[in-house]
């Protein structure tokens, strides 16, 4: 379900069929967010995840196009962090390094926010875990809507095989 309550952000509720302290893992465990992350077709070579309250990510999002293999590099910082209940960290686009690049170099609408916030908010529901998952700095129905409902199918996917 997506609810377009702000048009600068993405906000999509989940009711997933997994225990919240797996749900957590998803989003703070480097080989697992790779598994699932980006949408259909999107593959994550890199991840790197140093989950503590101003500790870094950088992540690699790749997708073959009729051009050829394209890289899109993220970085981020972790605001906040309660264990099985709510993440935030901010999301930059890159270079390889981390270095922050300005969105419009890289094609981007001119009103693109070079820093977005992510806030994953978790409920536990004994064997299902309600998940909101609110990407602010974003329009509500820009392709990361999309993109991200494409990745939270996968994640439904991924949860459903033995971790």
């Amino acid at each position: 379900m997506t609810d377009s309550t702000s048009p600068n952000a993405v906000v999509i509720e989940r009711i997933v069929d997994a225990p919240t302290d797996l749900v957590w893992r998803m989003w703070t465990e480097a080989e697992h967010f790779a598994a699932w992350y980006g949408p259909t077709g999107a593959t994550i070579p890199v991840a790197t995840m140093d989950v503590v309250v101003g500790g870094t990510r950088l992540v690699c999002m790749e997708m073959q196009t009729p051009n050829g293999t394209m890289k899109m590099w993220f970085t981020g910082e972790y605001l906040e962090i309660v264990e099985n209940k709510r993440l935030v960290y901010t999301e930059s686009m890159s270079d390889e390094h981390g270095t922050i690049l300005d969105p419009a170099v890289l094609g981007m609408p001119a009103d693109q926010p070079t820093t977005t916030e992510i806030t994953v908010e978790l409920d536990d529901l004994g064997t299902q875990t309600r998940m909101v998952m609110t990407h602010a700095g974003i329009p509500a129905d820009s392709p990361g809507a999309m993109g991200w409902n494409m990745a939270f199918d996968k994640l439904a996917t991924y949860l459903s095989t033995p971790h």
